[in-house]
């Protein structure tokens, strides 16, 4: 690995954390349910790519499998939300 691709990992890292901070601070705050299913979802969005970051930064493919489950998981609770809110109106 280079020095130039380590740098652009290491300095997406901060950047994912960030995202996912915001998101957290929105479930914390956010004034409706849509809106906390939705910082959860960006939530789950950037552990992903922070795993998927950290997976090419060590060299490990079974990582990526932990980011595709996760993927998985984020996308049916978001379909369960909808069929949710689907039903409610």
């Amino acid at each position: 690995m280079t020095l130039f691709s380590a740098l652009l990992l290491w300095g997406a890292l901060p950047l994912l954390f960030a995202g996912a901070a915001l998101g957290f601070v929105r479930l914390i705050r956010g004034p409706s349910l849509p809106d906390r299913v939705i910082a959860l979802e960006l939530m789950i969005m950037a552990g992903i790519g922070i795993i998927a970051v950290y997976a090419v930064y060590v060299q490990q493919s079974a990582l990526v499998d932990v980011a595709m489950i996760m993927a998985l998981i984020g996308f049916l609770g978001t379909v369960a939300f909808a069929s949710y809110v689907e039903r409610s109106i």
